[in-house]
Formats: structure tokens, C-alpha cells, sequence
């Protein structure tokens, strides 16, 4: 990090302390998310910028926070198979099981893997927001924008993941695959029993239902670990201090040093910095502010820089696509990054695709947005990820500050590129 950005990189680390220490966890939708959002506001207002702030509704439980559902979906359709079973082979309950079992893999399917926002409708709904505010040059004249986001909301812990040990963090999925193996064989018994009975086949029912009733008490125990997933207790939620008050913080300060050094801001060039509400629910402040937006000025040649967890000082890396999302991110982007995170001084900057879920780039991505992510995060399990061990105090505001330094020599190429227009 240039010394010259030091006070920067303090004023950054004291947003994430504040937002991780006296906020805490920030849950899609909760008071104590707004309660962030409010402290961006002031925080702009502090810079003469004037806040916007957009609210729109999330169902915290419709995506990734829904996920225990599957599981205990899975365990009473087990009870429900079973139940048939005892009863001599009832197909209206195998019917019954097949249903919900199905209905339950579309939600998954859909809302949980691609989030989609179909079936929000389906779940309790709060109300998020999105805050930003814009810093124009001193004329006020521009022909481009760039676009600081991250995320101000934090997810609901892991209990897998939450261990003392930095060796079973990395079974957590395994435990969840497990126990999704288990639901899975939950939807095909239901299915072939109500088929079966369909069929007048009830030699191999017989003897496929002889296996279920020995298989039936694991098939419920693995289902269960799906219910483990999340804890519900908000207190013991994440408080979000990588996951993403760095972001937040990161994309603050990068406005403020314009702000207070407009001989340093690109020429005839806008800076947003953009507050997303409830990512951790699926996206839904990307999304919604995308949608808003969709076809207006504010979204045309822009460029957007979502940063998204930067704390893991050995892991400084772009991320250039969302594997489930289908989307590949800006090239010009990634190669930017990746020169400033070399000039820097970071020696073997990661490029990678985010193998699960999706991060607020895709968003605007598909509305045609330049854009790229850049996180400096542990791309394997560890026990702080999503968990109450996300603190700041295991990171360092040298980590923030050089994310910080990274991102301004990115912001001078993408003025370069426009300048060459």
C-alpha cells in the first residue's frame, strides 16, 4: 500500500470495526442492516454527496437462507413414505410425498442455485434498500461512470462450518452433500413407490420396500444435517466484518479520495458508490437495483468494480465469472486488475470463477454493465466464512488498505482505456 493512502486505509478499517463491533450482524432485511445503511448515508453526507436510497422487498428465506427447508422437507417426506409403507403401499401418500418432494426441487432449483426471483411471493418478506450517492467532477460535465458496490447485509451462520478446528471446516459440504445425497434418494423411493403401486408391481415393491425401512432412520438423520445448514438465532449471525464491510468500506474511501483530491479524479468521469442491500438472500439489491435502472443513464458506460470481501492477505484475486450464474465477467476488467494487483506489489494475484452461488456482478452483467469482481478471500472453506468468527480482528487494516490501492490504480487504466476513445 502507498503511504500516501495510509489515512485512507485507517478511516476504512474503522467503518468495518464500527459496522462488525457496534452493528453486528446485518441480516437481509433486518433493522440492523438498515441501521448500516443509514451510517453510509451519514457517511456521504459527511462528503457534501447527497445519499438516494431505494427500498425494495426481500424474502430473507426464499434463496440460500431457505436452504434447512430442504431438509426438513426431506424428513417428513421420509415419515410420509414410511407411513405408506406401514400401511401396506398407500399410493395417495407416495403421491403426496412425490409432490411436496418435487415442489421443494423446483424452489431449489431455481431460487437457491440460479436465483431466481419467482417464488419470492412463496416466503416471508422484509424490506432492503439500496443506498448510494454520486460524486461528479467539478464541472459537472461526464461521459462515463464508474460504479464502486458492495454489500452492506451479512449471513446467518454456518453451523458446519462454525468449528474450532481449521481442518473440519472443509468437511461442511461434504456433510450437506451427504445429507442432499439423502434427500435425494428420499424423492426417488417416494417416486418409484407411487409408480410401482401405479403398475400393480408389487413383488418389487415388496422388496424395495424391505430396503427403505432399514435405510429410512439414515435417510432422516442425513436430511437433518441439511436442516443444520443455517442457524436462525440473528445473534449468532455473521458480523459481516470481511463479508462486506470491507467492501463497503473499500468503495466509501475510494470516493472520499476523490472527493478530497478531485486533481486525482479521472477526467470527465462519475464515481457511484453503491450500498447493496440483501446479496446474502440471493442478489436481491443488485438485482433490484438493475431492474430499477434498466435502460436509464445511470447504467450507460458504466463501469462497475463490486468488491466483495478483502481481508485474506495471501489471497488477492479477481473474480471473472459465477460458474451457476452461466456468466463470464469483463476481460478489459480482469486484465486491469490483474496489472494493479502485480504494480502493487501482490506476487501471484489470483484469477478465478466463483465455483457456487453468485456475487453482485452478475447482476449487472446482464443488463450489460462492465463489470468484475474483486475480493481478497480464502477461495477454501474456513471457519470464519459466513460464520460469528467473521471479525476484525483477524485481519489487518494493512490487508484493507492495499485492496484499497488496488482498486484506485484500476479506476487510472479504465480512464486510460476511456481517454483513448
Amino acid at each position: 500500500m502507498r503511504e500516501e493512502l495510509r489515512k485512507y486505509a485507517d478511516d476504512a478499517y474503522e467503518i468495518v470495526t464500527h459496522a462488525a463491533n457496534e452493528i453486528g450482524p446485518r441480516l437481509p432485511g433486518s433493522e440492523s442492516e438498515k441501521q448500516f445503511h443509514g451510517y453510509m448515508a451519514g457517511k456521504l453526507e459527511e462528503l457534501g454527496i447527497k445519499p438516494v436510497q431505494e427500498k425494495f422487498l426481500v424474502a430473507p428465506r426464499a434463496s440460500i437462507g431457505g436452504i434447512p427447508y430442504a431438509g426438513w422437507t426431506g424428513i417428513v417426506a421420509a415419515l410420509v413414505v414410511l407411513l405408506g409403507v406401514v400401511l401396506g403401499g398407500s399410493t395417495p401418500l407416495f403421491f403426496l410425498a412425490s409432490v411436496g418432494l418435487f415442489a421443494m426441487w423446483f424452489w431449489m432449483i431455481n431460487s437457491v442455485f440460479f436465483y431466481k426471483t419467482w417464488l419470492d411471493w412463496c416466503f416471508h418478506q422484509e424490506v432492503s434498500m439500496n443506498t448510494y450517492g454520486e460524486l461528479l467532477p467539478e464541472d459537472g460535465e461526464y461521459d462515463y461512470t464508474i460504479m464502486l458496490s458492495g454489500h452492506t447485509d451479512t449471513s446467518w451462520n454456518w453451523k458446519h462450518s462454525a468449528v474450532k478446528s481449521k481442518l473440519n471446516p472443509a468437511f461442511a459440504f461434504a456433510k450437506v452433500g451427504f445429507g442432499a445425497v439423502c434427500v435425494i434418494a428420499i424423492t426417488v423411493f417416494a417416486v418409484l413407490f407411487f409408480a410401482l403401486n401405479i403398475a400393480d408391481q408389487y413383488d418389487l415393491y415388496w422388496e424395495i420396500a424391505n430396503v427403505y425401512q432399514y435405510l429410512c432412520p439414515f435417510l432422516i438423520g442425513g436430511a437433518f444435517l441439511v436442516t443444520l445448514w443455517l442457524d436462525k438465532n440473528p445473534k449468532t449471525a455473521s458480523p459481516g466484518a470481511m463479508d462486506n464491510a470491507t467492501g463497503i468500506a473499500i468503495a466509501y474511501e475510494v470516493t472520499k479520495y476523490f472527493k478530497e483530491n478531485p486533481d486525482k479524479m479521472p477526467a470527465r468521469c462519475r464515481i457511484i458508490d453503491l450500498n447493496c442491500g440483501s446479496e446474502e438472500a440471493g442478489l436481491r439489491g443488485s438485482l433490484a437495483f438493475t431492474r430499477r435502472h434498466k435502460g436509464e443513464e445511470i447504467l450507460q458506460n458504466c463501469w462497475n468494480i463490486n468488491i466483495d470481501s478483502v481481508a485474506d492477505k495471501d489471497f488477492y484475486e479477481v473474480v471473472h465469472g459465477d460458474t451457476w450464474q452461466f456468466t463470464k465477467f469483463n476481460k478489459d476488467l480482469e486484465r486491469m486488475f490483474l496489472e494493479s494487483m502485480k504494480e502493487a506489489g501482490i506476487e501471484k494475484p489470483g484469477n478465478i470463477v466463483n465455483p457456487v452461488g453468485g456475487c453482485d456482478s452478475t447482476p449487472f452483467h446482464k443488463v450489460g454493465v462492465k463489470t468484475i469482481t474483486f475480493a481478497a478471500q480464502n477461495p477454501i472453506l474456513t471457519n470464519y466464512y459466513h460464520t460469528f468468527y467473521d471479525q476484525p480482528e483477524r485481519f489487518t487494516v494493512d490487508t484493507v488498505g492495499l485492496g484499497f490501492d488496488v482498486v484506485l490504480r484500476v479506476i487510472d487504466k479504465i480512464a486510460e482505456q476511456e481517454n483513448k476513445k
